[in-house]
């Protein structure tokens, strides 16, 4: 039950610490695995302390406090819970608070959320007691509301912009000095320490630093300011953050990310030479002002990268060797109970004498890996991967589950550590549904991405299905920036079926996803390439549209005639929740097939296992759905309760299905068009 200051103080002058900031996963698959990554980059890289993520108007507040709860009781991580106020009722806030306490949680980062909108978020059959609180309007009215209830039981933290805070999702008028009022009397009002936004410009960064610590309050004088690094995960993900955050890439790190864009594993590994830049320049940048140095990684719930950034920029503590005997012995501990019919109990000396004898036991040679060497003499090793010479053999090997050890799994070394980050390269919504990092390209996450004035220039006063189709369609011609489901625009690749798309558009069919088929392109072609060069690379055609109910019920069954069945997978939902896939339904026979997951594009590599980017299953398009109709309601929200655009288009959220149909002919590039067109 530690304050973060007070660790913080408690550490030597030159020291240098690191904190963690994961997400409660979308799926229940990706959290129970989320809990294996977390124990295991604990062990290996030892952050000060772990934060998790608060939704806008506690949409995650369940899951928010679940995943703080095996951080700070099962793991034993002190952590800090993020705290958002507005769009809240006063009782939802005070019962995270309280929840925190009774956790064991005394660190909390006061944020604001969503600009206030209680008029939107306000049920109006809702009790009293659950009213949203319009008092929370900045993230100052939540540090002030701590401390008038709580006193100084919590270490509160507060948000700080190096480059500004873009309050309506555009960069005009965005300045640290602008910001700096706000900053100062949100310090002032009981602030424990200042957590930075992620940022990739150094030279901002040290502007800040300098601006906040010669400023002539002196509320910044001694605070701990923690700056926010986000390891590059993917091209598409820094491209994204960089919009939605505002924080500038310099044209230097820009040019060398651009170079290998193609190949998501040479931006990682450019990526994390850049990340390295940026931690070594701090340092300096920091060495200013007395008193331990602290960085904050955005994880993005994935281990591979910032295990490498944190390794080699030397910013794991230093182990005694007590300390790694205890790791070993934690580890040994957990050893299950055998039971044999029924009984443990005789057997019970087994486990506890594993305990006993972990310290004086003999350690296993080199040869007892997951795989047994054969010993070998009188010729040179050929196959290292399972020989060994009896001089190797002699030597004792590490424990298996050393700080080193662990380490190197989180890194993706050997079979473990593939299999530990297998899920390393994310890919969104169209990722693996049991990594932890499902949905999450960027840790923003689905909404509109824009203010009310924006929504309303881009996309004016719907009223009718035609004003739909006429957005989508100039969305799709490159008239139209954004739409509601998509704020980037349309890549190459896409361009290539923007003839089928518009048709399908105006026939009312609403497209937010598609991709051509594709059959063995070279992975170096300029339009369809991807991955290491000399491979080649692979995609079934999908789309996924809204449609309206009527039509779907004849486009059902369309896909369910025996002609079809066979050729496609499909999965459909509605706002009310109703699901429906070619799974569940089993065409003309009516048997309920086995859960299908299909991989959607693929590539072929030398001297690489098939590598599967983007996958379409059950679980995860379950969890999109309901996101995209969420995202469908926010986007009425916007015209006001009861005007004309706001009924219109809950009416069309009410009256549609989301449906994705993969077609499995990827030889035929027109297959899935002509059987949706014609």
């Amino acid at each position: 039950m530690e304050k973060i200051t007070d660790k913080i103080a408690a550490l030597p002058a030159d020291s240098n610490y690191v904190s963690l900031e994961f997400f409660p996963p979308k799926t229940a698959m990706g959290f129970s695995n989320l809990r294996d990554r977390l124990d295991r980059m604990a062990r290996a890289l030892r952050p000060l302390f772990v934060n998790v993520t608060w939704g806008a108007g506690g949409s995650t507040a369940t899951k928010s406090l679940e995943l703080a709860e095996i951080c700070q009781r099962e793991l034993n991580l002190t952590t800090c819970l993020h705290l958002t106020c507005t769009n809240m009722s006063r009782k939802l806030i005070d019962r995270a608070l309280e929840d925190a306490k009774a956790l064991g949680i005394r660190n909390i980062l006061a944020l604001r959320g969503d600009p206030p909108r209680a008029a939107e978020y306000q049920d109006p059959n809702e009790k009293p007691e659950d009213a949203i609180d319009e008092t929370f309007t900045w993230a100052i009215d939540l540090v002030r509301y701590i401390r008038k209830t709580h006193g100084d039981y919590f270490c509160i933290g507060v948000a700080a912009y190096p480059e500004g805070h873009a309050d309506e999702s555009h960069p005009s008028g965005q300045s640290l000095e602008h910001d700096l009022p706000y900053l100062v009397d949100k310090t002032l009002a009981g602030a424990d320490f200042l957590m930075t936004q992620l940022f990739f410009d150094t030279e901002a960064y040290d502007k800040f630093e300098r601006t906040l610590r010669e400023h002539p309050s002196g509320a910044f004088k001694t605070i701990p300011i923690i700056p926010g690094l986000m390891p590059i995960q993917s091209y598409q993900m820094i491209k994204r953050t960089t919009k939605l955050s505002h924080a500038k890439i310099p044209d230097d790190i820009m040019s060398r990310l651009d170079a290998v864009k193609k190949d998501d594993e040479k931006v990682k590994n450019v990526g994390v030479d850049i990340l390295c830049e940026i931690v070594e320049r701090v340092k300096e940048i920091t060495s200013r002002t007395p008193g331990p140095t602290g960085f904050h990684f955005y994880t993005l719930n994935l281990e591979k990268a910032v295990s490498f950034i944190i390794e080699r920029t030397d910013l794991i503590p230093p182990t005694t060797p007590i300390e790694e005997e205890a790791v070993v012995e934690d580890i040994t501990s957990r050893i299950p109970t055998l039971q044999v019919n029924g009984s443990d109990h005789e057997y019970e000396h087994v486990r506890r004498a594993s305990r006993e004898d972990s310290r004086s036991r003999r350690q296993s040679n080199v040869s007892s890996e997951h795989r047994n060497r054969v010993i070998i003499s009188g010729r040179p090793v050929s196959h290292p991967e399972y020989e060994a010479t009896s001089a190797e053999a002699s030597i004792p090997a590490e424990p298996i589950n050393s700080r080193s050890n662990t380490l190197a799994i989180s890194e993706g070394e050997g079979v473990l550590g593939r299999e530990a980050t297998w899920d390393d390269f994310p890919n969104g919504r169209w990722g693996d549904a049991r990594s932890p990092a499902y949905g999450e390209i960027d840790g923003y996450g689905p909404s509109l991405h824009v203010s009310h004035a924006q929504a309303i220039s881009l996309w004016g006063y719907p009223t009718k299905r035609e004003d739909i189709n006429d957005l989508f369609i100039r969305h799709l011609k490159g008239e139209l920036r954004a739409i509601p489901w998509s704020e980037e625009e349309l890549n190459e690749e896409t361009r290539t079926i923007t003839d089928q798309l518009v048709r399908l558009n105006s026939k009312g069919w609403w497209t937010v996803a598609s991709q051509p088929a594709v059959n063995g392109i070279r992975s170096s072609d300029p339009i369809f390439g991807w991955g290491p060069q000399q491979g080649f690379v692979f995609q079934k055609a999908f789309v996924e549209f809204f449609i309206p109910t009527a039509e779907w019920k004849i486009l059902l069954e369309k896909l369910q005639s025996s002609e079809v069945q066979n050729t496609v997978c499909f999965y459909a939902a509605n706002a009310a929740g109703d699901f429906v896939s070619s799974d569940l339904t089993g065409g003309l026979a009516g048997e309920v097939k086995e859960s299908s997951t299909n991989a959607v594009t693929w590539g072929v590599f030398p001297g690489k296992e098939i590598i599967t980017p983007t996958i379409i299953e059950e679980v995860s398009f379950r969890a999109w759905s309901e996101e995209a109709f969420g995202i469908f309601g926010e986007w009425a929200q916007v015209y006001g309760k009861g005007s004309e655009s706001e009924k219109f288009l809950e009416k069309a959220k009410a009256d549609s299905w989301l449906v994705n149909i993969i077609h499995h002919d990827y030889v035929d590039k027109d297959a899935l068009w002509n059987l949706l067109l014609d």
